[in-house]
C-alpha cells in the first residue's frame, strides 16, 4: 500500500496523471473517508497542468488531507467504504437508487451512473431498494464492492387481490376492483373501519357522521334502487350487513368490488357493490406482540350562525307588528345564551389494541383484544367497544389444513340527543335558576313545544341504556389434491344481541309563570320501555378449485355450492307507573315487570329468509396477455317462493388485453404495463322493506260492532296485494377501461367508463281510496359515469413522495316508474320525490326569483294563485309560462347526488419521518334545509335573517318576518343550499425509531404519531356539514344534522 500511494503521489507532485491509472487512485481512496477526495482528483485528471506555484500548494493541501485520514485509520478500522454500482433488469443504471444500513436511518443514493459509497461495517446489511423493484438485503462481511442487479417487484404487476370465494392475481382480472392496506385505515380515529375509506376509492361515496360510534353511509356507483343503497359486506367468507364490531386494528385489507365481473358471483346480494374484509391471522416467523394506542380529544369547530337575544327580540317583535300582535315583554328574560355553546363539549377519544401473533410450518394463531372509547359532541354522550379477534390455523398434513376464525364485539352505543333544539331555543332564557337549582323553562311562545335544551343534555341523559353483542366466526377444512385441486369446507355464523332499556324520568324546571314557580314537564309520570332483537346468520359454503398452468395457458376454475339462512326476533314493551307507584332512576330497575300492568304496551316484529345458491367462475388467460373472465349464479331465495319465480341466473363475462406484453411494445422501456379491458354481467337485488314480498302479512284493519250484547271486534286485511308476478330486481352493467404503469412502476392509472341499470324495481303502487295497495316489478333506473385514478411514488435517496387523486362522475335518473307522471314522495317536508326523467330523491317545489318590493311589481307579476302576495314574500318563478303562479310550477330545484367527488393523497417520507395527507370533496349536489321551516312553533333565527326584507330595497333574497305568510314556508329554492365542499379529511406525522436503537431495550418496532382528522372544510351551506346521508329515496336533507368535529390524537404502535 505505501508503494502504490507513494506513486501516486508522484504523479500528483508533477501535474501529469497519465503514469497514474484510475485503478491506482481508486485503491488510494478506498481507505476509509479518503474518498471524499476521489471525485476532486478525478477532476483535476481532466484539468491542464498546473502552474508551479499553484501545483505547490494544491499537492501541500492533498498531501495534508491524505496525512490526516491516514491517521484515522486505526481508530476507524471497524469501518470500510463500500461501492458499487446499481442496475436494473436490463443492465441499466439506476439513479437515484436507496441504499441503507439495515436498521439504521443511514444511507446514501446512486448517482447520474448507478453508482453509489458508503461506510459500512462487516456485520452491517446493506439494504437496497427502488420505487417499483424488490427490496434486495446483501450482508457486507469481508466485500467492498457490491453490485446489484434489481429486479422488477412483480407484486406491483400482479398484485394478489381477495375476490368472491377466492382471490386472484390483480393483472389477470377483467374488472375494477380496490385493495385498501389495513396499514392505512388502522391508525385513524374511527369506530367503524368503513369510514376510513373516505375519498380514497374511487366510485365510492362515503357519508360520515359526526356521531360517537355511527355508522357510515356508502353508496357505490350511485344509488341503484329505490330500496336501499347498501353494498354487502363479506368477513373472511361470511356475508353481512355491517362491520361496526371489527376493530380496524384486526384489518389485514378490505377490497371494494364495483364491476360486473366481479360481482355477478355474488347473485342476488351484489347488486349494490362488495366489500370483502380479511381479517388478521399470523405469518410464519417468530411470535410477536404489538401494541397500538391512540388518545386525543374532539371538538366543533364550525357552528351555525344564529341570532343573539338583542337580534332575537329585534326580529321576534318586528314579526309580531308584521302579524298585527303587540309587542312581546322581554324584561323578565334577560339572558344571552348561546345554546350550542351550552351543550357542546370537547371530547375524549381513545383507540387501544394487543396483538399476539405466532407462525410455524404447520401452526399459526393470532389474539387481538380492542378498547375504544368516545364522548360525542354533546355533553353527556359516550360510546364504547370492546372486540375480540381469534385464528387459529393448522396444517394436519402438506396437503390438509383446518383452522377457524372468530370476530367478537360488546358495544355501548351513545345515548345520542339532538342538535336541533339548541338552534331553535330562544336565546334570551337563561340557563339556570341559581335560587330553585333548576333549569330555566323557555318563555310561553315556546315552551308548550320544547325544553330547554339543557333538560336534554342534562337530566335526560343516559336514560337509554344499549347493549350489543356480537359474535361472527367460521371453522374451515381445506384439501389439496391430485396436484391442481383444491376442496374447502367452511362454516360460518354471525349472531348479534341488542338489548335496549329506556327510562322516562319526572323532570321539574323553573317557571316564573306558574304557581310556584317550579313547572313539572310531561305528564309527570315515570316509565320503562325495553327491548330485545336479535339476529342470526348462517352460511356454508363448499368450493372445489382447480388451478394450472400449461404451456401457455393459465386457468383457474372454481365451483360452489352455497346456503344462507338468516333470521330476525325483536320483542318490545312499555309501562308507566301506577298511582304514586314511581319509578326508580336507576338502570337496575328499567325492567317491564315493573309498573301499572294496566298501562302495558308491546309489539313485536320477526322474519326469516334462506337462500341456496350454485355458483362457478373461469379466470383464463393465454400467453400471460389475453384475459378472459367468466362467471355463473343461481340463486334461490325463499322471500319469491310463494310466486315460483324464487330461481335467478347472474352471469358475467369479461375481457382484457394485456398490451405492454404484446413483442411490438417491448422496447417501450417508460411503459411497465398497459392493460385494456372491459365487462359485461347481471346482478341481483332482493332488499325490501318486506320481508316477504310475495306473501303478504295481516296487518289492523277497520274494527266493527257484532253480537249481543254488542262488542267491538278488530278487523284484520292484507298489508298489499299478492302479485305472482313478483321477481327479483335485477340489474344489468356493463364497464370499459384501462390500466396502466409508467416509469418503473412509479406512475399507476386506471379509469373506466361504467353503466349500470336497474330493471323490475320492486314498488308499491298504493291503493285507490283507502283500498289495500299492490307491489309489482315497475321501474327501472340507470346510474353512469367515469372513475379515474392516478398515483405516482418515488424514492430519492433518503426523500420519499407519493401524490394520488381519484375522480368519479356519477350521472343517476330513473327510466321509468309504475306509470307516467306516478312519483314517489318521501321527506317530511315531502320535499324528495323519485319520478321517471329524473335523478332518485330529487328535490321538488317552486323556483324563487327574489322577494316582491312594491305593490306595482307586484300587478306587474304573474298572478300568484297560491295565497294573496304582499311586498316581502319569495316571488315564485312562472316555469310553464302561462302567466300564473300555480302547483304546475313545481318543478325540478335541486339534486341529492353529486355531480363529481374526488379524493387526494400527499405522502412525503424522510428517513424516519413520515408525513401524509388526505383531502375529498365533492361538487354539483345540492341540500335541502328543513330545520328551521316549521311552524309548530316559534324558533330562534338564523343570523342571514337579519337581512331580512323590512321595506322597498331593503332585501331582495330574505322574506318578511311573518308566519301567517304561508307562501314563504312552501317548498321552495329558498331552502336550496349547495351542497359541494372540500375538507382536509386526515394529516398524520409519524416517526419510526431506528430498530438498532430499540432493540436495546427489547422493542422490534416503535412508531410514533399525531393525527388531526377532519382539519378543515370549505363549505356552502349554512349547517354543520354538507354530508348529509338518508334513505334511498330522501337524502341530502339538514332536518338539524350532527356537526362533525375535527379529532386531534396522539398514538403509537409498538412490536416486541
Amino acid at each position: 500500500m505505501p508503494g502504490k500511494l507513494e506513486k501516486a503521489l508522484r504523479c500528483v507532485k508533477v501535474g501529469d496523471f497519465s503514469p497514474c491509472s484510475t485503478s491506482f487512485l481508486h485503491l488510494v481512496c478506498s481507505i476509509p473517508y479518503i474518498q471524499i477526495s476521489y471525485p476532486l482528483i478525478i477532476n483535476a485528471m481532466k484539468k491542464k497542468p498546473k502552474l508551479p506555484m499553484e501545483r505547490a500548494s494544491w499537492l501541500k493541501n492533498l498531501f495534508l488531507t491524505v496525512s490526516v485520514l491516514l491517521a484515522t485509520v486505526p481508530v476507524l478500522a471497524q469501518t470500510k467504504t463500500i461501492t458499487g454500482t446499481v442496475t436494473d433488469a436490463t443492465g441499466e443504471p439506476l439513479i437515484g437508487a436507496s441504499v441503507l444500513i439495515l436498521g439504521t436511518s443511514n444511507g446514501v443514493i446512486t448517482n447520474m451512473d448507478g453508482n453509489y459509497s458508503i461506510q459500512a461495517s462487516p456485520e452491517n446489511t446493506l439494504e437496497f431498494s427502488y420505487v417499483g423493484m424488490v427490496k434486495q438485503l446483501v450482508k457486507v462481511d469481508n466485500q467492498s464492492i457490491i453490485n446489484v442487479q434489481m429486479k422488477d417487484d412483480a407484486q406491483v404487476l400482479a398484485e394478489t387481490v381477495v375476490i368472491g370465494y377466492g382471490s386472484a392475481k390483480k393483472r389477470d382480472l377483467t374488472g375494477s376492483i380496490t385493495n385498501i392496506k389495513g396499514a392505512e385505515i388502522a391508525n385513524k380515529p374511527v369506530a367503524n373501519p368503513v369510514s376510513a375509506l373516505q375519498g380514497k376509492v374511487a366510485g365510492v361515496q362515503v357519508i360520515n357522521s359526526g356521531k360517537a360510534g355511527a355508522d357510515p353511509e356508502i353508496r357505490v356507483r350511485g344509488t341503484n334502487s329505490i330500496n336501499g343503497y347498501k353494498p354487502l359486506y363479506v368477513v373472511d367468507g361470511l356475508f353481512n350487513d355491517n362491520i361496526n364490531f371489527l376493530n380496524p386494528q384486526d384489518i389485514e385489507s378490505m377490497e371494494i368490488l364495483k364491476d360486473p365481473s366481479s360481482l355477478a358471483i355474488f347473485g342476488v346480494r351484489g347488486a349494490n357493490g362488495v366489500i370483502i374484509i380479511t381479517t388478521k391471522r399470523a405469518k410464519e416467523g417468530q411470535t410477536r406482540v404489538n401494541i397500538n394506542g391512540s388518545f386525543g380529544f374532539k371538538r366543533v369547530t364550525d357552528k351555525i350562525a344564529m341570532t343573539d337575544a338583542e337580534g332575537f327580540k329585534l326580529l321576534y317583535n318586528e314579526q309580531l307588528r308584521n302579524e298585527g300582535n303587540p309587542e312581546y315583554d322581554f324584561a323578565p328574560w334577560t339572558g344571552n345564551t348561546n345554546w350550542q355553546d351550552e351543550i357542546f363539549q370537547t371530547g375524549f377519544i381513545t383507540n387501544n389494541n394487543i396483538s399476539i401473533t405466532g407462525a410455524s410450518a404447520k401452526h399459526s394463531f393470532y389474539l387481538g383484544a380492542g378498547y375504544a372509547y368516545e364522548q360525542g359532541n354533546i355533553k353527556k354522550e359516550k360510546y364504547s367497544k370492546i372486540t375480540l379477534n381469534v385464528s387459529n390455523d393448522y396444517r394436519v398434513t402438506d396437503n390438509f389444513k383446518v383452522g377457524f376464525q372468530f370476530n367478537g364485539a360488546r358495544m355501548l352505543p351513545a345515548d345520542t340527543k339532538s342538535v336541533a333544539t339548541a338552534l331553535r331555543a330562544a336565546p334570551v332564557v337563561p340557563v339556570f335558576n341559581e335560587e330553585y337549582g333548576l333549569y330555566t323553562s323557555l318563555p310561553n311562545f315556546q315552551k308548550a313545544q320544547m325544553n330547554n335544551p339543557m333538560v336534554d343534555v342534562e337530566l335526560k341523559a343516559n336514560t337509554t341504556k344499549t347493549e350489543i353483542y356480537r359474535g361472527s366466526g367460521n371453522v374451515y377444512g381445506e384439501w389439496d389434491f391430485l396436484k391442481h385441486f383444491q376442496f374447502k369446507v367452511m362454516y360460518s355464523m354471525d349472531y348479534a344481541s341488542t338489548s335496549t332499556r329506556k327510562y322516562t324520568p319526572i323532570i321539574q324546571v323553573y317557571d316564573a309563570s306558574v304557581e310556584g314557580n317550579i313547572a313539572t314537564l310531561g305528564n309527570g309520570k315515570t316509565g320503562v320501555e325495553q327491548e330485545k332483537q336479535t339476529e342470526t346468520k348462517v352460511q356454508s359454503d363448499y368450493l372445489l378449485t382447480y388451478q394450472n398452468t400449461w404451456g401457455e395457458h393459465s386457468l383457474t376454475a372454481t365451483a360452489g355450492f352455497t346456503t344462507y339462512y338468516n333470521r330476525m326476533e325483536m320483542l318490545n314493551g312499555a309501562r308507566t307507573q301506577g298511582v304514586g307507584l314511581i319509578i326508580p332512576d336507576n338502570p337496575d330497575k328499567w325492567f317491564v315487570s315493573i309498573g301499572d300492568a294496566a298501562t302495558a304496551t308491546n309489539k313485536s316484529d320477526q322474519w326469516e329468509r334462506s337462500t341456496v345458491s350454485m355458483l362457478g367462475r373461469v379466470l383464463y388467460n393465454y400467453r400471460g396477455r389475453y384475459l378472459f373472465n367468466g362467471s355463473f349464479r343461481r340463486d334461490g331465495s325463499s322471500a319469491f317462493s310463494y310466486t315460483g319465480n324464487q330461481w335467478q341466473n347472474f352471469y358475467s363475462v369479461g375481457a382484457g388485453w394485456l398490451m405492454s406484453e404484446e413483442e411490438w411494445m417491448k422496447d417501450i422501456t417508460w411503459l411497465d404495463m398497459l392493460k385494456l379491458k372491459g365487462s359485461w354481467g347481471t346482478l341481483g337485488n332482493q332488499n325490501l322493506d318486506r320481508a316477504y314480498p310475495a306473501e303478504p302479512l295481516l296487518t289492523n284493519a277497520y274494527s266493527a260492532v257484532f253480537g249481543t250484547p254488542s262488542a267491538i271486534y278488530p278487523g284484520y286485511q292484507l298489508s298489499y296485494l299478492p302479485n305472482p308476478n313478483l321477481r327479483w330486481e335485477k340489474v344489468e352493467a356493463w364497464e370499459a377501461g384501462a390500466e396502466a404503469n409508467f416509469f418503473h412502476n412509479r406512475l399507476h392509472f386506471e379509469g373506466v367508463y361504467y353503466k349500470k341499470t336497474t330493471k323490475d324495481l320492486l314498488a308499491e303502487v298504493p291503493g285507490i281510496s283507502g283500498t289495500v295497495p299492490g307491489i309489482g316489478n315497475l321501474g327501472s333506473i340507470e346510474n353512469r359515469g367515469v372513475e379515474l385514478a392516478l398515483n405516482w411514488r418515488d424514492q430519492i435517496g433518503d426523500w420519499g413522495y407519493s401524490i394520488g387523486g381519484n375522480l368519479t362522475t356519477i350521472k343517476n335518473k330513473v327510466l321509468s316508474l309504475v306509470q307516467e307522471g306516478y312519483s314517489i314522495i318521501a321527506g317530511d317536508k315531502q320535499q324528495s320525490y323519485t319520478m321517471a326523467g329524473y335523478p332518485i330523491g330529487y328535490f321538488y317545489g317552486y323556483k324563487v326569483e327574489g322577494v316582491y318590493q312594491t305593490e306595482e311589481e307586484i300587478a306587474n307579476s304573474p298572478k300568484n294563485t297560491l295565497a294573496t302576495v304582499t311586498p316581502g314574500d319569495l316571488k315564485f318563478k312562472d316555469v310553464n309560462g302561462d302567466g300564473e303562479i300555480t302547483t304546475a310550477d313545481r318543478t325540478m330545484i335541486g339534486n341529492p347526488t353529486p355531480d363529481v367527488t374526488y379524493g387526494i393523497t400527499l405522502g412525503v417520507s424522510y428517513k424516519n419521518w413520515d408525513l401524509g395527507i388526505d383531502m375529498m370533496g365533492q361538487a354539483g349536489n345540492q341540500i335541502y334545509r328543513t330545520w328551521d321551516n316549521y311552524t309548530w312553533s316559534q324558533f330562534n333565527f338564523m343570523e342571514q335573517r337579519m337581512d331580512r326584507w323590512h321595506g322597498p330595497g331593503t332585501s331582495n333574497t330574505q322574506p318578511l318576518l311573518d308566519t301567517k305568510h304561508s307562501i314563504n314556508n312552501l317548498n321552495s329554492d329558498y331552502y336550496i343550499e349547495d351542497g359541494s365542499f372540500f375538507r382536509i379529511r386526515n394529516v398524520q406525522l409519524a416517526y419510526s425509531f431506528d430498530q438498532k436503537l430499540i432493540s436495546r431495550i427489547g422493542m422490534q418496532a416503535l412508531k410514533l404519531y399525531v393525527n388531526i382528522q377532519n382539519l378543515k372544510t370549505w363549505k356552502h351551506n349554512t349547517g354543520y356539514t354538507p354530508e348529509l346521508g338518508g334513505s334511498a329515496i330522501a337524502f341530502g336533507v339538514d332536518d338539524g344534522s350532527y356537526p362533525m368535529p375535527a379529532i386531534y390524537t396522539f398514538g403509537f404502535n409498538v412490536t416486541f
